[in-house]
């Protein structure tokens, strides 16, 4: 391999041989659409997918070039890979190593892992890639334009998604390799306080200042048109900032006019007020319009197809507050969505078991959808199993929100999986309760995790959502709260960095603490309500701390040594969740091996434990996660959140090795292509494999 990192270290970031590549299972559900919802799903559909090259240039430079150059070598053999080792004068193994390295680029719509933010890289000789680059004149070109950045190189820190300055890869701030989390931070709070927020924007750095890039299919919308009105200011130490509307013009349009198109099938007046304001903002660059969108979103309850699209998730953005493209489309699981309706019904009244008192709880619950979804479409990094959106804390607290669990994304496996870290006696029981311990693990997580809480804010000057002669009194400190939300800041605005991964980490341990309730089990069919330790709600429970423990061992993966920086937000989280249970005593966990090497490495959860010593773990440190995001005390947090996620000695010089040698490939999707004749919408599927993902992305280029 052509790099100076030295190769046991690059072993890491080898591209998955071979990947494990699964399908996207939804013809029954789609069939059973009428036409005219298979023409709202299909145009729906493209719109979603129209982003695609948006998600690759948020990534890296090099990710577009590469896309093209895999479409372009499919398109040129037609598919006919055998044909195009022949001509490469590639072995079997060389073409296999490319078609893997393409699968999992396509499925992470990027040459970083959706998951981690590390970088993978081909199992070829530089010349064996030019070699298939020079059997297409059209390959050859893009290949020239990522030849120098599709392997590791020499640079440790570019095999990593982080700040510029420190010299790690973002294109959401494009061109700027000086640009510092000081620049972006003074930048970022002037133009919040401006009323600009910044999910679809990106930040260049210039000679005398910054150029903010805002996503919109015009280049110049009116003043009217616009969040602020003016487009450029001056900053106290004399730099520029200019607001550039029309980045990713081209796609930005294609994607309003598919959602137009859309809007011809809605369902409902809701549908068509989404639709309005979808278009409005991805032609203008106006967040406020998406924002309106997503309270339409919001009042659109129980539809046949369900389906949300923007600039959504801020995981990627170094900073934490810029949005990466996603779309989904899904059909409503209308029996397995009964289970969820159950549990938002009983929410109100597991909401006080939480270990905070109502000060710092919504006055209201505001009972939202929550549907179990087959997905049809899911265009982005990566594919979640459940979802809690919008993001904006105004809209949730006031308004409301959504949660969907995708049930064939969950369901979706390799066959005859051996479980890393799971004690041969138990491989059975986690393998018959994984599946439903995680999805009850997804509805609490999304619902309640995500759902509760009350940010204490001073809302406008002089004008609090709290007594502020009579603050509430913190459980942890049993003194009144000192700290709240000034006028204009956010949730996000005042975590930055750490909001992420600290906010997953909240909603995990709800999710841990109540899925001890028994009767929230017997909502998912197992059990009859009442407690049962040895019983199949025995074996659900059991399941779910372990899945909880075996994922934060995980997590390691996820760390880097050079760096010292978590590239996942769910896996620093959950790696904080093992270390909580770790905390409680070998009395109810502990880590165990027998080998120098850890290589036989298990998790001991003890089952008659978990509802004493495991929950009350849990729900000490979810105290503090919760007051401390309630309160805006960033200090107490940021230092808490640090502590616990600092990988100590022993699991970055023990664990991690064992937990590298056993990792096993992350899935990804072969998603089917809608194709529209004569009126009607017919469903093109692919195989489960990795020349089957790479025609599926071929054939959603004439979109």
């Amino acid at each position: 391999m052509a790099t100076t990192i030295a190769a046991e270290t690059l072993k890491q970031y080898l591209a998955d041989s071979p990947p494990t590549v699964v399908p996207l299972v939804i013809k029954p559900h789609f069939e059973a659409l009428t036409d005219k919802e298979k023409l709202y799903a299909h145009h729906l559909s493209l719109a979603c997918f129209a982003g695609t090259r948006i998600v690759l240039r948020q990534l890296s430079p090099e990710s577009e070039p590469i896309y093209d150059f895999i479409v372009a070598l499919h398109k040129h053999t037609k598919g006919d890979y055998d044909g195009l080792a022949t001509d490469a004068g590639l072995s079997r193994d060389e073409l296999d190593a490319y078609l893997d390295y393409a699968a999992q680029f396509l499925g992470n719509l990027g040459n970083f892992k959706s998951f981690g933010d590390s970088k993978f890289v081909p199992r070829l000789e530089p010349r064996q890639l030019k070699a298939l680059a020079t059997t297409s004149t059209e390959a050859l070109g893009y290949y020239e334009q990522f030849k120098d950045a599709i392997f590791a190189g020499d640079d440790r820190a570019k095999l990593h998604l982080g700040y510029p300055s420190a010299g790690h890869v973002s294109t959401y701030y494009p061109d700027s390799p000086t640009i510092t989390e000081e620049d972006i931070t003074g930048v970022s709070g002037f133009l919040e306080n401006k009323g600009l927020l910044p999910e679809n924007t990106r930040i260049r750095k210039t000679g005398d200042g910054f150029e903010v890039l805002i996503a919109s299919a015009l280049e110049e919308p009116s003043p009217a048109q616009r969040d602020v009105e003016e487009s450029e200011w001056t900053l106290d130490d004399g730099r520029s900032v200019r607001l550039v509307f029309g980045d990713h013009s081209r796609e930005m349009e294609l994607i309003a006019h598919h959602i137009e198109q859309a809007k011809k099938y809605a369902a409902n007046d809701n549908e068509v007020k989404m639709m309005d304001e979808y278009a409005k903002s991805f032609r203008t660059g106006s967040l406020e319009a998406f924002k309106e969108s997503q309270r339409a979103w919001i009042m659109d309850k129980g539809p046949t197809v369900e389906s949300d699209i923007g600039f959504i998730e801020t995981y990627r953005d170094p900073h934490g507050i810029r949005g990466e493209w996603e779309g989904f489309v899904a059909m409503v699981n209308k029996e397995r969505t009964k289970a969820f309706s159950k549990l938002v019904e009983c929410a109100p009244q597991y909401i006080p078991k939480l270990p905070w008192g109502k000060e710092f709880e919504k006055d209201k619950f505001l009972s939202p959808d929550f549907t179990s979804l087959e997905v049809l479409t899911f265009a982005g990094s990566g594919i979640p199993a459940g979802i809690n959106i919008p993001n904006y804390d105004d809209i949730r607290q006031n308004f409301g929100f959504k949660n969907v669990s995708l049930g064939n994304v969950l369901s979706a496996k390799a066959a005859n999986e051996k479980i890393p870290f799971i004690k041969d006696a138990q491989q059975a029981m986690y393998k018959a309760n994984a599946d439903q311990a995680f999805e009850v693990q997804v509805g609490l997580h999304e619902l309640l995790g995500h759902g509760c809480g009350k940010l204490l804010q001073e809302t406008a000057p002089g004008e609090f959502n709290f007594d502020p002669a009579n603050p509430p009194i913190s459980p942890i400190t049993g003194a009144p709260i000192r700290t709240w939300y000034k006028p204009g800041q956010t949730w996000g605005s005042v975590f930055g960095a750490i909001a992420a991964s600290y906010e997953e980490c909240r909603a995990e341990c709800v999710a841990m603490a109540l899925s001890c309730e028994f009767p929230i089990l017997a909502l998912f069919g197992v059990g009859d309500g009442t407690v049962d330790l040895d019983g199949p709600a025995g074996d659900m429970l059991h399941t779910a701390y372990l899945s909880m423990a075996r994922a934060g061992l995980v997590a390691l993966e996820f760390w880097d040594p050079a760096t010292r920086k978590w590239g996942q937000a769910h896996m620093q989280a959950r790696f904080s969740i093992l270390r909580t249970f770790l905390a409680a005593g070998v009395e109810f966990a502990e880590l165990e091996w027998t080998r120098d090497d850890l290589g036989d490495l298990t998790i001991r959860i003890e089952r008659g434990r978990i509802l004493d010593l495991g929950r009350a773990a849990v729900e000490d440190y979810l105290q503090r996660l919760h007051v401390y995001k309630s309160t805006a005390d960033v200090v107490a947090a940021r230092k808490m959140y640090d502590d616990i996620t600092d990988v100590e000695p022993f699991y970055e010089n023990r664990v991690r090795p064992a937990v590298l040698a056993r990792k096993t490939p992350r899935k990804v999707f072969v998603q089917a292509n809608t194709v529209e004749s004569g009126g009607k919408v017919e469903l093109r599927e692919y195989a489960a494999d990795a020349r089957g993902m790479v025609a599926s992305y071929a054939e959603r280029e004439y979109v």
